[in-house]
């Protein structure tokens, strides 16, 4: 007796464009096609998902990573400073551009200089100097090591939405809906309650720093508590958390905007988590490689 991929996806739970991408690699056991029709044994064992074990294989290592980073000599203030600079640059860029913003890496660092890019707006000019003013911020915070509060975010959040001083560092007040994305918002009346809850959540999570932010970030985006500029925003405040922690931040980047946006809906559609932490877990461990590297 042999099953569909449509009536495999609906025993599973899971979509039929990765039930036929698991049969095309030969991880479902008995399965053949017939025609261009896969013929799914009725019997057969739920394949397990070898994506959720990338951010557990990556886990030891980036902890053994942060273990040699600690032992070695500390970064002088100029390696700090030159890494944070051209961290910010491509920072700001990547961050940016997912939202919408046209100035290229090059034109990033140049605004960021001072220098004024023509023939584009002049919101993108203000939302590289806002998102460069919101990251010193940030690194203002790990220093004074300040917890997390609706008080620090908002503040970021003040510094990064430059071009609408109105709805700066102010919770929106009307219904919004992200295009494409498989969860809506909230409605603006719960976003206090919703907001003071995810801090409390986070701050008596214990689990590891990439399973802890990956939630974090996803819960974040979905309140989506401000009008505009909730992206830059919970990228921020990921990597607020990280330097807290003692890790080096990260940097989602445009060219992996459509796996980032899975993530997202990966969590609401099906509850998998492991997307987004794989995602975290794999720029963080490229980031520790790149310390080690100027430490060696």
């Amino acid at each position: 007796m042999y099953m569909t991929v449509k009536q495999a996806a609906d025993k599973w739970g899971i979509s039929e464009r990765r039930i036929r991408i698991l049969c095309s690699e030969g991880k479902i056991s008995g399965v053949f096609q017939e025609g261009r029709a896969w013929k799914i044994p009725l019997d057969t064992v739920k394949p397990a998902d070898g994506r959720i074990k990338k951010i557990k294989s990556l886990l030891p290592l980036i902890e053994e990573k942060i273990k040699i980073l600690k032992e070695k000599r500390p970064l002088t203030a100029g390696e700090i400073a030159r890494l944070n600079e051209e961290f910010l640059v491509e920072f700001t860029y990547n961050s940016n551009a997912i939202e919408g913003n046209t100035l290229t890496l090059r034109e990033t660092d140049m605004v960021l200089r001072g220098l004024t890019i023509d023939q584009k707006p002049l919101k993108d000019h203000m939302e590289a100097i806002g998102h460069k003013e919101a990251f010193e911020y940030v690194v203002t915070l790990v220093e004074e090591k300040q917890s997390l509060s609706e008080r620090v975010i908002k503040n970021i959040h003040h510094l990064v939405l430059s071009d609408k001083k109105d709805d700066r560092g102010v919770y929106r007040k009307i219904p919004v809906k992200i295009m494409g994305a498989a969860h809506e918002p909230i409605q603006p009346y719960l976003i206090q309650s919703k907001m003071e809850k995810l801090i409390t959540d986070f701050n008596a999570n214990h689990e590891n720093i990439i399973t802890k932010l990956a939630k974090f970030h996803i819960e974040f985006e979905s309140i989506h508590p401000f009008i505009d500029g909730n992206g830059r925003t919970g990228r921020l405040l990921v990597n607020l958390e990280l330097m807290k922690a003692g890790y080096p931040p990260i940097d989602i980047k445009f060219t992996d905007r459509i796996k980032y946006y899975q993530a997202f809906d990966e969590y609401h559609i099906k509850g998998n988590l492991s997307a987004m932490e794989d995602l975290f877990a794999r720029y963080l461990n490229q980031r520790l490689d790149l310390y080690l590297s100027i430490l060696d």
